[in-house]
C-alpha cells in the first residue's frame, strides 16, 4: 500500500510541469515569437530566373511548418536574409583525356542569421549542396532533376544551424 501512495504522489506531482518539445528537434529561443524571411538575392553566376523567389518561400514555407514562429513582413524576432552565390555544374570526375564521367551540380546560398532575443545565436555562414550526375545527361534536365532535391537539403541545413543548433 506504501508503494502504491508513494507512485500516486510522484505520478500526481510530475504533473504539474510541463515539458516543451519538438518533433524536430528544434531549440527556439522561448522568447522569440516571429520570423521574418528577407528576400534571397541572385548573385550566381548562372543565374536561373526566378530561383530567389523559390528559395525565399522554400524558407518560409518549411520554417512554418516546423516551428510555431509567426511569419511576418520587416524585421521578426529571428531573421533570415542571404543570397544565392552559386549555381554551378563542373566536372567531377574525369576519364581518358579531358572526358568528364560525371558533373557536379552545385548550388550555394550565403545566409545571414539574426536573433535579436538571443544574439549569441546569430550568424553568417554559406551553406552548400550538390548531386553528382552522369555525363551523358544534359544540364538543363540534370537541373530540373536535382534543383528541388538540393533546395531542400539547403533549406534543412539552414533551418537546423538556426534552431537545432548543429
Amino acid at each position: 500500500m506504501g508503494f502504491f501512495l508513494v507512485a500516486v504522489c510522484c505520478f500526481s506531482g510530475s504533473s504539474c510541469f510541463t515539458m516543451k518539445y519538438s518533433t524536430t528537434g528544434a531549440s527556439i529561443p522561448t522568447e522569440a515569437k516571429t520570423v521574418s524571411v528577407q528576400y534571397f538575392e541572385n548573385l550566381a553566376r548562372n543565374q536561373e530566373a526566378g530561383f530567389n523567389q523559390r528559395v525565399t518561400d522554400a524558407l518560409k514555407d518549411y520554417i512554418q511548418a516546423n516551428s510555431s514562429l509567426i511569419l511576418i513582413n520587416g524585421s521578426g524576432d529571428v531573421d533570415f536574409e542571404g543570397a544565392i552565390t552559386g549555381f554551378d555544374v563542373r566536372p567531377a570526375a574525369i576519364v581518358s583525356g579531358d572526358q568528364a564521367a560525371t558533373n557536379r551540380f552545385t548550388i550555394t546560398l550565403k545566409v545571414k542569421f539574426v536573433c535579436v532575443v538571443k544574439p549569441e545565436l546569430n550568424f553568417e555562414s554559406s551553406f552548400s549542396r550538390y548531386e553528382d550526375y552522369d555525363s551523358r545527361m544534359d544540364y538543363e534536365t540534370a537541373k530540373a532533376t536535382y534543383t528541388d532535391d538540393i533546395l531542400k537539403l539547403l533549406i534543412e541545413d539552414i533551418f537546423n544551424k538556426a534552431f537545432v543548433n548543429w
